[in-house]
């Protein structure tokens, strides 16, 4: 069985092209939502691998999203995996600190985030 990747992101365009790719390169299953609200409705109902998401979003940003996840019984134990602009270590590490299983910086090339993934979440290609 294919994995089920929920990617939440609110740029139309990177989402369209991030689902295309994981699906076509990797050969998951990708769920997407523009928002933390509708991706937090979407982990809650459907069986997921993962979490793919976005760190700026308006209204509910990523950390907060993640929050949310946790929080929750039904979600708490999906990998959550941050996709963020900012490339610095000391940016980053307030994130980690959140217990997310990682961060993968953008912008990126498509094979090199599927290998991203699979390390982080320790997915054999």
């Amino acid at each position: 069985m294919p994995k089920r990747i929920l990617l939440i992101d609110d740029d139309d365009g990177a989402r369209r092209i991030i689902q295309f790719s994981l699906e076509a390169a990797a050969g998951w299953e990708v769920l997407t939502a523009a928002s933390g609200v509708n991706g937090l409705s979407l982990a809650q109902t459907e069986p997921l691998d993962a979490v793919l998401l976005d760190v700026m979003m308006p209204d509910l940003d990523g950390p907060a999203t993640f929050q949310r996840l946790q929080e929750n019984p039904a979600t708490r134990s999906i990998p959550v995996i941050m996709l963020t602009a900012k490339a610095s270590p000391t940016e980053h590490q307030p994130l980690l600190e959140l217990g997310i299983a990682g961060i993968i910086t953008k912008p990126f090339k498509i094979p090199a985030l599927i290998a991203q993934v699979r390390a982080i979440l320790n997915w054999q290609g």
